[in-house]
């Protein structure tokens, strides 16, 4: 019987959270001809606090805390939840308007920015490695979105905006206390998430009537897959380092691809590359240079 590492389940897991994601993401775009994006992440919130909570109840460390659910960082965790917000209306608009696999590309720019913010909100020290990485990996972004040529739309700009979003909330995760578990960040995330969606549906005019019980299902399933990829990242992220499991989220670019040819005949093969393969070289370089950062410090202080 073959035996499979922790490492290897932990990768397995987030693979398979990949994959949800982007079933989300086919739904949304499904969805996006009837209701509006604030619509969408509207539902995709409240129907994914039950996974959430899911997290949050299987977390060991909360409960070895005494499952506190108050957090000294208030505001900070408020704020989280409203970059989360603007976030997904960014990114659920771009499914509506470009290709998915497009979209899709656009936001793995995420750990490129995920460097910048470290720099100005962490103060970390980055050396010319990771900002060269940096730099290849946003040309691809520009080549990707078509960024001075005749096939360039504003639309391109949106999942970008998400990416950079996205981002934010990494880096912001740090400045929370380390005895919060990351599934108490995130459940705030997503009230906030909810209440916040909430209110841009009712300044734009309230929310649209279903127009059918299959639309009830799909919206269901939007939000309950969605809850359980980020309940299946998590688990993999309590299994294994984040290191380890960084450079195998590049596998979404081929899965989103395929998804946009298979579901909506979607083949923009040539507005993705070679610029996919600059986005996931610049990230991979970021990656690398982190781990050989972390190990070098480990073993400074084992040595000490």
């Amino acid at each position: 019987m073959i035996q499979i590492g922790t490492a290897t389940r932990a990768i397995i897991i987030s693979l398979v959270a990949l994959v949800l994601f982007d079933l989300m993401g086919l739904i949304i775009k499904h969805l996006s001809p009837q209701y509006s994006a604030a619509e969408l992440s509207a539902y995709r919130n409240i129907f994914g606090v039950i996974p959430t909570a899911i997290a949050l109840w299987s977390s060991r460390d909360w409960h070895k805390s005494g499952r506190k659910i108050r957090v000294r960082q208030k505001f900070l965790v408020c704020f989280r939840g409203v970059i989360v917000t603007f976030a997904q209306l960014m990114f659920y608009l771009s499914l509506g308007r470009i290709a998915f696999a497009t979209a899709s590309t656009i936001t793995y720019s995420g750990a490129l920015f995920t460097t910048v913010f470290a720099v100005l909100i962490l103060n970390e020290r980055v050396g010319v490695v990771r900002w060269g990485a940096v730099l290849v990996g946003f040309v691809g972004v520009l080549m990707v979105m078509g960024f001075g040529g005749g096939d360039f739309t504003w639309d391109a700009v949106l999942p970008l905006g998400a990416a950079v979003l996205y981002a934010l909330t990494s880096v912001t995760a740090r400045l929370v206390d380390d005895d919060v578990p990351t599934a108490l960040i995130n459940l705030y995330s997503t009230l906030i998430a909810v209440v916040g969606s909430g209110l841009i549906v009712l300044f734009f005019g309230g929310f649209s009537p279903l127009q059918s019980l299959t639309d009830f299902f799909w919206v269901l399933a939007m939000g309950s897959i969605g809850g359980t990829a980020v309940l299946c990242l998590i688990i993999a992220y309590r299994m294994t380092e984040q290191s380890n499991l960084a450079p195998f989220s590049y596998f979404g670019i081929p899965i989103a691809f395929f998804f946009g040819w298979l579901f909506y005949g979607e083949a923009p093969i040539n507005d993705l590359f070679p610029g996919a393969l600059l986005i996931a070289i610049g990230g991979l370089m970021v990656i690398w240079r982190e781990r050989q950062i972390t190990r070098r410090a480990k073993a400074s202080a084992g040595s000490s």
